[in-house]
Formats: C-alpha cells, sequence, structure tokens
C-alpha cells in the first residue's frame, strides 16, 4: 500500500481513515452513476473526490475491492432502510406492502446509489467471469419475500398459493419498476407502489 502522505512516525486516526474511506467510497458511487462501470476508472474516481490515485490505493487494494464495499455499503443502508419499515408491521400483509413500498421510497431519495450498484452488480465479474454479486443478491430477496408469504399462509391472511412463485414476482416486479425509472427519473413511483401495492393485496388475500 503506498502511504498518504502523512509525517512518518504519526499514528494513524482511525476516524479520519473512516472518513477519507467513506468520502471515496461516495465518489465511486457518483461517478459510477454519472459515467458507467466501464468508464469509472480509480483515476477517474479520484478526479471526482478531488483527491491523488495514490490516496485511493492507500485505503483500497484496487477497483475490486473498492466496488466490492461500494456495493456493501449501499446494500447494507438499503437493508436498514427496508428493515426499519418491516419491523413496525406485524402481519404478514402489512410486512409486503412495507416491502413494497420501502424499496420504492428507497429509489426515490437515493438515486445515484441505486443506479450505481445497479450497473456494478450487472457488470462486476468474478475471476472465473461469473456475476460477482447477482446470484446471492436474488436469493436473498426471494428467501425474505417467501418468508413473508409463508408467513400469511400459515397465519390464514392469505389465499393458498405457492409462496416462493409469488416471491419471484413480486421480486420481478420491483425490478420493473427499478428497470422504468432507471431511464425515465419522471415516473411517479408513488402511483407506481399504489399499483403494485393494490395488485399484490388482490393477488395473496382470500
Amino acid at each position: 500500500m503506498q502511504s498518504e502522505s502523512r509525517p512518518i512516525g504519526r499514528k494513524r486516526n482511525p476516524i479520519i481513515e473512516e472518513a477519507r474511506r467513506r468520502q471515496i467510497i461516495d465518489a465511486a458511487i457518483e461517478t459510477v452513476a454519472s459515467i458507467g462501470y466501464a468508464q469509472a476508472s480509480l483515476s477517474r474516481i479520484a478526479q471526482h473526490a478531488q483527491i491523488s490515485k495514490s490516496v485511493i490505493s492507500y485505503h483500497f487494494a484496487g477497483k475490486d475491492e473498492l466496488l466490492e464495499q461500494v456495493v456493501k455499503q449501499i446494500y447494507d443502508d438499503t437493508w436498514a432502510f427496508i428493515e426499519a419499515r418491516l419491523e413496525t408491521e406485524t402481519t404478514a400483509a402489512g410486512r409486503l406492502r412495507a416491502y413494497i413500498q420501502s424499496n420504492l421510497d428507497y429509489l426515490r431519495s437515493h438515486r445515484s446509489r441505486v443506479l450505481a450498484v445497479g450497473d456494478i452488480v450487472g457488470s462486476h465479474r468474478a475471476a472465473d467471469g461469473t456475476p460477482r454479486f447477482a446470484t446471492t443478491t436474488d436469493e436473498s430477496v426471494i428467501t425474505l419475500l417467501t418468508d413473508i408469504l409463508r408467513q400469511g399462509l400459515d397465519d390464514g391472511e392469505f389465499r393458498d398459493f405457492d409462496p416462493q412463485v409469488v416471491a419471484v414476482t413480486v421480486g420481478q416486479a420491483l425490478i420493473g419498476a427499478l428497470s422504468r425509472w432507471a431511464v425515465d427519473p419522471t415516473v411517479d413511483l408513488t402511483a407506481y407502489a399504489i399499483e403494485l401495492i393494490t395488485l399484490f393485496d388482490r393477488a395473496t388475500r382470500k
């Protein structure tokens, strides 16, 4: 690792270093969102952050590690946002509504983050050429939705159906909303949420 231009013998300050890492991650998010994954080199990210490329190299082993940390931070932030909404609901129907609503609310208020993570997840590859993130992400979403739907079935809230099939359908509907909004930021996500919630309420209730 290269040194971040500090006097020899000075101890590292973890607070300052964490702030610098966050600055770099934020710059990476904005860079990917504005010019795309393929063009988001460390040099372009450094330029956006108004720092030298060597500062990024001091904190991250390379572009792969930096972008993996970008995805982790966005996923962690997204889940914290959604989880807070889910925890206020006690019924499966309420949790399903909250999941749909919170996803679209997050899109509305975090456009750069959502565009960046979508581009990285769709483009970033492991050494063997397979997608680095997509599979595990899809599985975790489907598992969560399946658990919510199964709760509703067990509690007698919902009609009889295959919870995994419906979970996949909900997940794909949200991906469709994201895809539409990504190319057209004027899409009314409030109206979109109302329609999706109504659609799946009618599809699942007795």
